[in-house]
């Protein structure tokens, strides 16, 4: 698009949005991901550009600027992880997450340890269809395989096997688990 900046007599007008001898709007790429954070679809992200700022995109930006984001997300997943925490917490969250043309509740199981420092740090997000001790157990040998080699408690919920998937992984963890049985 075509940014026409009006002169002055001075010359000393610097234009907010897009300053002088830019060639690209650095931020419009953060509009397009929070759209698509939000669920729209590329026809909605298409429209709501154009009703904002009078441009139209093609779906080709569009897919270069979420695919972008798509391979830090893989690279963060496969990220190489601390050998300790000493604390992991592993549980499922219900979240609205769009799904073709619908917004669905699904769960994403979340892995969190806390730091030797005490700081919080996700280790890793999941959306699966069914939760179980074998997911679960998936899980725990991924994030071992990326570097986790020993946690203190596992704080986790009262599923049948969840202990036991721990304990697979990590044989000296039997004894520290934390988990709420299920009445």
């Amino acid at each position: 698009m075509t940014v026409e900046v009006p002169r002055d007599r001075e010359g000393n007008f610097e234009p907010q949005i897009v300053p002088k001898h830019q060639k690209e709007f650095r931020s419009f790429d953060d509009k397009i991901l929070s759209m698509y954070a939000l669920g729209l679809t590329t026809g909605q992200i298409q429209d709501h550009l154009k009703d904002i700022y009078a441009v139209e995109v093609s779906p080709e930006l569009l897919s270069r600027v979420t695919g972008e984001v798509k391979e830090l997300v893989s690279e963060w997943r496969g990220r190489a992880l601390e050998a300790f925490y000493p604390a992991l917490f592993l549980d499922a969250l219900r979240v609205n997450i769009r799904d073709r043309a619908t917004v669905v509740k699904k769960p994403v199981y979340l892995a969190l340890a806390i730091r030797i420092d005490g700081r919080k740090e996700p280790l890793g997000l999941w959306i699966e269809r069914n939760e179980g001790a074998k997911f679960w157990l998936d899980i725990i040998n991924e994030l071992k395989t990326r570097g986790l080699q020993d946690t203190l408690p596992a704080a986790v919920d009262g599923l049948t096997g969840f202990p036991d998937a721990i304990a697979a992984v990590f044989p000296r963890h039997q004894e520290g688990s934390l988990y709420n049985q299920r009445d």
